[in-house]
Order: C-alpha cells, then structure tokens, then sequence
C-alpha cells in the first residue's frame, strides 16, 4: 500500500492534536492534575507534564511491530487469546472469516474484539483464493464479510488479507479496501511445536514487522502470548496494522 508524505505528517499531527487535548481535558476532570504554584505560573512547566511528555515520547520511541490473527473467530480459543492480549494491554489485529463469524456465539466475540481496542478485518467469507474467483464472486466475498462485521461493530472494515496471500488489485478501489500481507510467517498451521513457533517469530522480528499467527490453534494462542512477552522484552511495542502501516 502506499502512503504518501503527507498522509503520514497530517496522521502525526492529528495524533499530537489528539494527546493535548486528552491532557487539558484529564486536568480540567482531575484525571491528571497539576499543583501549579506561584513559581510554576511565571514560566516553569509543570513537573507531572514533565514525566508526561517523556512517558509519552518514551512510548513513541519503541520500535513498532503488528500482531496479527487469521481464520478467526474460535470459539474455543479466541476467548482465551483476547484474555491473554488484555492481561498484556497489546492490541493485535484479527482478520475474520464470514462462516466462522456466524458460528456457535462468535459475533460476541467480535463485539468483545472491537470493544477491547482490536482492529477487525474481512478474510473472505468462505476462505477461498481471490484470484481464482471471477469479479463478481471476489466481490460477494468481501461485501458479504464486510456487511456482516458492519453489522455487529456498526463500521465496515478498511483492511483485509487476501487468503493465500492471491489478490486482485483491481478490487482495491472498487471495494475500497487495502490489503495487508505479512512478513514473518512461523507457519503455525502446519505444527503444534509452540517452541518451534515461538523461536521462529522472536529470532526474524524486527522493526515494522507484520506477523501471522492463526486463533484457532491452541498451540498458536500459547505461542501468540509467549511471542508478546518476549517480544516486549526486547523493548517492542505492539500496535494494530493501521497504525504501523502510517508509522
């Protein structure tokens, strides 16, 4: 996907706009209360916006990578792996396939993902290789998914990866949505080694990376929460794709 120059310092300033006035709202209800003195009115910046801005730059500092979960929703393992994201305060992305959604109780589970701060996108509704769909199946297939989250969030998605990673540039400004492909892949469907899967992601993560792990595995959700810890040692921050991909 490109984004241009531009986009990225319009995002950044909408971002910075976004914490000062989180800041004057916080102090104006107490949230972040500052004992301005005498001495602090004539200049001198208050010391907890101080440690404020530097947590905040801090944070901003951490090099960035994307979690991110395919085949979903799983009624059996996605509960435990959005329990262990939240214990961790990380936020992943999770692209839903349009059968699994309409599962057992999974529209609550999509529901949970949004409200919890994930980012939902469209896998398709039944899993199948866009490119060997004609336009009008490929199109039904991403509608249909998108139609049925919008229906459950009350927004459609703006991402989506195309299963097998097979996709028709063509339907990018016809469904306007973009595609996000990966670049580490432990190929976590095909073992159940969580070792194997966890020592894979760790040692190839870098910067910016996009990682594929699947919710509908035991092993992958185990690996998932292992890969979070580690990862989180070595100083990464975790953010959904929409935020790495303006980064």
């Amino acid at each position: 996907m490109h984004i241009n120059r531009y986009e990225k310092i319009f995002s950044k300033i909408i971002s910075i706009s976004y914490f000062i006035t989180v800041l004057f709202i916080s102090q104006y209800f107490g949230v972040i209360q500052f004992n301005l003195k005498s001495s602090e009115t004539k200049g001198e910046i208050p010391k907890q916006f101080e440690e404020t801005k530097a947590a905040l730059q801090e944070q901003m500092e951490k090099p960035m990578i994307a979690l991110t979960f395919d085949d979903g929703p799983n009624a059996q393992f996605t509960p435990k792996l959005l329990e262990g994201l939240k214990q961790r305060n990380v936020h992943a992305t999770f692209f839903l396939i349009g059968e699994n959604i309409e599962q057992n109780s999974n529209r609550n589970l999509v529901k949970q993902m949004y409200e919890e701060g994930h980012l939902i996108g469209n896998h398709t509704y039944r899993h199948l290789e866009i490119t060997k769909l004609s336009d009008e199946e490929a199109y039904e297939e991403i509608k249909s998914t998108n139609d049925l989250i919008e229906s459950i969030i009350g927004k459609a998605p703006e991402y989506m990866r195309p299963p097998f990673g097979s996709w028709q540039r063509n339907l990018e400004k016809k469904m306007m949505i973009i595609p996000v492909l990966w670049t580490v892949d432990p190929l976590d469907w095909t073992t159940e080694n969580v070792d194997e899967i966890v020592n894979k992601v760790v040692t190839e993560t870098k910067e910016n990376d996009i990682i594929l792990l699947h919710d509908c595995y035991n092993s992958s959700v185990i690996a998932a929460l292992r890969i979070v810890d580690l990862l989180q040692a070595e100083g990464y921050q975790f953010v959904t794709v929409d935020k790495l991909l303006l980064n």
